[in-house]
């Protein structure tokens, strides 16, 4: 076989796909005999080409779980050393990796059982060796026996700490300490004895030195483990980082600042400042790393992005989620430096730093919500006046933040409707599409506390409302539903005027079809039922039928009513649950509210329906 075998190997490397196919199809046929094993041994040990030496480690890999336990003892020794030597003796560095590979997997089933018991200490040996080589592979071999074996570690846990963290130190080689690097990863993902995760606390100074060596070097993809590390100890519960969290922080901030770097690079570093916002933001408060945070990630939101890519790798998104979770945990900290970001920013001759001064406030508004109140007159200003901004993002950014005010800042926010209110009549007519969809969820949620203070603005709001639903998109007409419905709970009986042409509208809306419908049509079987409520019975149980009979029709045959009210007991007399049985959740839900506003409006009368 190992002669045939080696022909494969060299044909299976050719450029020629037909050859290439018709040597895999014979090296699987091979491949179901054991003896496949040592011919492979043979040529990883003998072939005269790297390349083939690598592919015959590969394929060795593969095959070696289902042909070990027929193998003799002998030939398992054979493997076993035959590997160790390729390990020691091999010049290519892909096929000592290669090798170092089917190591991982025979350690599963040799080391376990006892077959393989000078495996540990050969690699304690090689790892101090004086060849560069030597010690990068059985770093190597070390992270991925973990995977195997890792608890065949346990006896020498303090040992191997040790040597980890004098490779991580090596003087002499680059390769050594990136190995050294993945091997901690690997080791502490699968630690988790907290005394023994306590140790890796003094790793953090020479991981940080290897990853600023990765980083000068280009080497982005090993300097994310450090990342990926800090992360795991950040979400321990043990009392890992004391001061080196101002040394991770430093990084994280010189990383994620960097514009050069990759962005998913960039994206590791500021989600670590995020976890150490929501794990550790005691350790950032005492250690006064608030302020230096925010006068990294304030001006991220201002960081223009090419919108084609990845939107979740974003700096200014993913700096907002940073905002975010330090307002939601550390607000008194958080609120000055964000204001005066935001008070110095809103005049910047840079539009996206007036658009990052409305996002900053926005973004903190719910973990602020006291500290904001108290600041509204100032706030709003800022706000408002970015709201007639010449330019559109800062228009739209705008829009979202009194949105976010309306949300949160209740109700103390709506003292202020007589400057709110006509900002937003003004947005609802902006050029941009964007900023009318946010200014209409910004109306929405502004009206849900109003009461009798809509009164004055109610015409103009309505006229504006009801001619977007005319001639808008749907995904405009949809927010604008939404905001009709917060005018109508608001206006109650007031709303009665315009109550008819709005519920006519809805009709039509009500008996969409077409998948990319189905969302307008929950919005309005959701305004209907809002409506009904505001106007009162005497008015609407007359034109009910035909809402009822649309929303009946999103229910199948088999639907219990009492999924629809569990409170309400409820019999429909005259009609049948048939009709297409629409398949949308968000339909089915507003359906269900429905049914709940008609059956509370119309009482006993809706058994009579």
């Amino acid at each position: 076989m190992a002669q045939s075998l080696e022909l494969l190997l060299i044909q299976f490397l050719m450029p020629d796909n037909d050859a290439r196919r018709q040597a895999e199809d014979q090296i699987k046929r091979l491949a179901k005999d054991p003896q496949v094993v040592p011919a492979l041994v043979h040529h990883l040990r003998t072939a005269k080409t790297p390349n083939v030496r690598q592919l015959a480690a590969v394929l060795l890999r593969k095959k070696i779980t289902g042909h070990w336990g027929k193998l003799s003892p002998q030939l398992r020794q054979l493997v076993k050393q035959s590997l160790i030597e390729s390990i020691t003796m091999e010049h290519s560095p892909p096929v000592r990796r290669a090798s170092a590979n089917v190591v991982s997997i025979i350690a599963k089933y040799a080391v376990p059982a006892g077959e393989w018991p000078d495996l540990l200490p050969f690699l304690f040996q090689c790892s101090q060796s004086p060849q560069e080589d030597h010690r990068e592979v059985a770093l190597i071999l070390f992270s991925s026996l973990t995977e195997t074996i890792g608890n065949s570690f346990q006896p020498y846990f303090t040992d191997l700490q040790s040597l980890l963290l004098k490779c991580l130190q090596d003087e002499t080689s680059n390769r050594v300490r990136v190995a050294a690097l993945k091997a901690v990863g690997s080791f502490l993902e699968f630690t988790h004895d907290e005394v023994e995760v306590i140790k890796f606390r003094e790793f953090i100074p020479s991981i940080l030195n290897v990853s600023r060596q990765c980083i000068a070097s280009g080497d982005e993809d090993v300097a994310v483990i450090a990342f990926e590390i800090f992360d795991e100890l950040i979400e321990s519960p043990a009392p890992l980082l004391g001061e080196s969290v101002k040394a991770i922080v430093q990084f994280s901030l010189e990383v994620c600042s960097s514009p050069n770097l990759e962005a998913n690079t960039r994206h590791q570093a500021i989600q670590i400042i995020s976890w150490l916002a929501k794990y550790k933001s005691i350790s950032l408060k005492k250690y006064k790393l608030v302020a230096p945070i925010l006068q990294i990630m304030c001006p991220l939101l201002a960081e223009s992005t090419n919108r084609d890519e990845d939107d979740d790798l974003a700096p200014d998104r993913a700096a907002a989620e940073v905002i975010d979770t330090m307002a939601l945990n550390l607000s008194k900290q958080v609120f000055p430096p964000v204001f005066e970001f935001a008070s110095l920013s809103s005049q910047s001759a840079n539009p996206k730093f007036r658009e990052a001064a409305v996002t900053s406030l926005g973004v903190i508004s719910e973990g602020c919500l006291e500290l904001m109140k108290n600041k509204l007159e100032p706030i709003l200003h800022i706000v408002l006046a970015a709201l007639r901004d010449p330019e559109q993002m800062v228009r739209g950014a705008a829009s979202f933040a009194l949105g976010q005010f309306a949300e949160h800042l209740q109700p103390e926010i709506v003292s202020h409707y007589e400057s709110v209110l006509p900002s937003i009549l003004n947005a609802l007519e902006d050029v941009s599409d964007e900023v009318k969809e946010k200014s209409y969820y910004a109306l929405a949620a502004f009206c849900e506390n109003m009461g009798e203070e809509i009164l004055p603005f109610l015409d103009p709001l309505m006229g504006k409302l009801v001619g977007a639903l005319q001639s808008s998109t749907r995904n405009l007409q949809e927010t604008c539903m939404s905001a009709i419905g917060s005018v109508a709970s608001a206006a109650e009986q007031a709303f009665i005027p315009y109550a008819e042409k709005v519920l006519e509208l809805m009709q039509i809306f009500m008996v969409l079809t077409n998948d990319e419908d189905l969302r307008s049509r929950a919005r309005a079987t959701e305004l209907v039922g809002i409506v009904a409520m505001s106007v009162g019975r005497a008015r609407m149980e007359p034109i009910l039928p035909p809402f009822i009979e649309a929303a009946i029709s999103v229910l199948n045959c088999c639907f219990d009513i009492n999924e629809v009210i569990s409170f309400w007991y409820i019999r429909l007399r005259g009609f049948i649950f048939q009709g297409f049985g629409l398949e949308f959740s968000e339909l089915r839900e507003y359906t269900h509210g429905f049914f709940s506003n008609v059956a509370e409006l119309l009482d006993d009368g809706f058994t009579q329906a």
